[in-house]
C-alpha cells in the first residue's frame, strides 16, 4: 500500500469516526460466529461509538460464555440479544423440516426487534441464524452485509449473498471468479478484507521481554518454552486426548502446557502434573498467546488470524469431519507460518517433535514461521469492515 493510499484511508476513517452507527448482528452458535462481531463492536466503540445495537443469535450455552453482558460491553448505548430458535437445543444443523417450520416465526420476531431498534445496516456473520434475520432485514429494506471469515464459502454466504449489499471476504478463495475488487476499497458488492481482529491484536507481534511477563503473569515459569493447546470455544475430543495420553513426554522435555479443555470437558484434561494447567475456557486470548512459544490448535479462522497477528508458530490440526474441510483451507491461507497436522497424527511422534520445535534447536524454524506469519494476513480488517458498515449505512436507500 503506497503513502497517498494510507493518507486517504485515514481521512476517511477521520471523517467516520463521528457516525455513531446503529447496527444489527446475526450470527452465533460457534465462537467463529461471534468473535468477528465483538472485533466490530470494540472497534465500533473506539471510532465514535454504537447509537444501538441488535444481536440475533441461535440461544447456545457458548454464546452466553464468549458475548457475556453485551450491555457492558456496549454502555452507555442500548444493546439487546434476541434469540431466534432455528437450530435444535443440542446445537448442530437443523433438519430441512425444522428450517421450513421455524423459519417463518423467526422472521416475524426477527423484524419486531428491527423495527424496534431502527438498525442501519445488519452484518450477517454465519450460522443458521442468518437466514430468518436477513429476509426481515431486506422485507424492511435494511442493508445487509454478510462477512465471510473462512476461506471456503459457508452455507450463509451461498445461501444469502444474492440479498446482500455487500459480502466482506477474509481470503481471496471465497471471492467468486471475475468479481472486480480491490484489496482497500473494493468494487460492486464485494470487499476482500482479511480476517478482523480485536484491537489488542493489531500492534503486531510482542517483544520477547513481553512474552516472559506474559507467561509470568500467568502463573508459568518465564525462562521455559510454553505450549499452548486450543481446541476452539466448544473444545476438541482428539486434541485433549492427545494432551492426556502424552502430556508426560511433553513436560520431561522441558515444556510448560496451557491446555483449554472445553466447557464441561474438564475430565478430557492430562494428570495435573507440575508446569501443566488445564481450563475449560481461556480469556483474554491476546494475553494467553503472547505468552506462548507454540500454540497446537484446530483451524479456526479467528483464531489462527490472531495466532498469525502475534505471529506464534502453531501445527493446525483441522476438525476432519468438516464437508468442506474449511478449517484445513484456512491453515493453508498462513502458508508456512503454520503447519497442518492430520488428527491421524497426533501420536507420540508427534509430542517428541513438539518439545523438539520448542527448544533451542527448533528455535531457527520458529522465527522462519513467524516471518511468514508476519506478512499473511492485514491487521486492520476489523477497522475496513467497519468502514464498510458505515458507507452502507450512508448509502440513501431505495423508496
Amino acid at each position: 500500500m503506497n503513502l497517498a493510499n494510507r493518507n486517504e484511508i485515514r481521512e476517511r476513517r477521520a471523517r467516520a469516526s463521528t457516525s455513531a452507527l446503529r447496527l444489527a448482528l446475526c450470527g452465533g452458535g460457534t465462537g467463529g460466529h461471534l468473535v468477528p462481531g465483538l472485533h466490530v463492536l470494540e472497534h465500533a466503540r473506539a471510532r465514535g461509538g454504537l447509537a444501538d445495537l441488535v444481536w440475533f443469535t441461535s440461544g447456545r450455552e457458548v454464546e452466553e460464555r464468549v458475548l457475556g453482558d453485551l450491555g457492558t460491553r456496549c454502555s452507555p448505548s442500548p444493546a439487546r440479544r434476541v434469540v431466534l430458535e432455528i437450530e435444535p437445543q443440542g446445537g448442530g444443523a437443523p433438519t430441512r423440516t425444522r428450517l421450513v417450520v421455524r423459519t417463518p416465526p423467526a422472521v416475524m420476531a426477527a423484524r419486531v426487534a428491527l423495527v424496534k431498534h431502527k438498525p442501519d445496516v445488519l452484518l450477517a456473520l454465519g450460522g443458521f441464524t442468518c437466514l430468518p434475520a436477513v429476509l426481515a432485514a431486506r422485507s424492511l429494506g435494511i442493508p445487509v452485509a454478510l462477512l465471510e471469515i473462512n476461506a471456503a464459502r459457508g452455507a450463509a454466504t451461498r445461501w444469502l449473498g444474492r440479498f446482500a449489499a455487500r459480502v466482506f471476504h477474509a481470503w481471496p478463495s471465497t471471492v467468486p471468479e471475475g468479481s472486480r475488487l480491490d484489496a482497500e476499497i473494493g468494487f460492486g458488492s464485494h470487499r476482500l478484507i482479511g480476517p478482523p481482529l480485536s484491537q489488542a491484536f493489531t500492534q503486531g507481534a510482542l517483544e520477547r521481554s513481553a512474552a516472559r511477563a506474559a507467561r509470568e503473569q500467568l502463573g508459568f515459569d518465564p525462562d521455559r518454552p510454553l505450549l499452548l493447546v486450543l481446541g476452539g470455544s466448544q473444545g476438541a475430543l482428539g486434541l485433549n486426548r492427545f494432551v492426556q495420553r502424552h502430556a508426560g513426554v511433553l513436560l520431561t522435555g522441558g515444556l510448560q502446557v496451557l491446555h483449554q479443555t472445553g466447557p464441561g470437558r474438564s475430565d478430557e484434561r492430562a494428570p495435573l502434573l507440575p508446569g501443566y494447567r488445564a481450563q475449560e475456557y481461556l480469556a483474554p486470548m491476546h494475553a494467553v498467546l503472547g505468552a506462548a512459544t507454540l500454540a497446537l490448535t484446530r483451524g479456526g479462522a479467528s483464531t489462527l488470524a490472531e495466532i498469525a497477528a502475534l505471529r506464534v508458530p502453531a501445527l493446525v490440526v483441522p476438525y476432519p469431519h468438516h464437508s468442506d474441510r474449511h478449517q484445513e483451507r484456512n491453515a493453508r491461507s498462513f502458508g508456512d507460518g503454520l503447519r497442518i497436522v492430520p488428527e491421524a497424527r497426533l501420536t507420540a511422534e508427534l509430542a517428541f517433535e513438539i518439545a523438539r520445535l520448542c527448544s533451542d534447536s527448533g528455535e531457527s524454524e520458529r522465527t522462519r514461521m513467524s516471518a511468514a506469519l508476519h506478512e499473511s494476513i492485514p491487521l486492520d480488517a476489523a477497522d475496513r469492515l467497519l468502514d464498510g458498515l458505515l458507507e452502507l449505512a450512508r448509502t440513501p436507500r431505495k423508496s
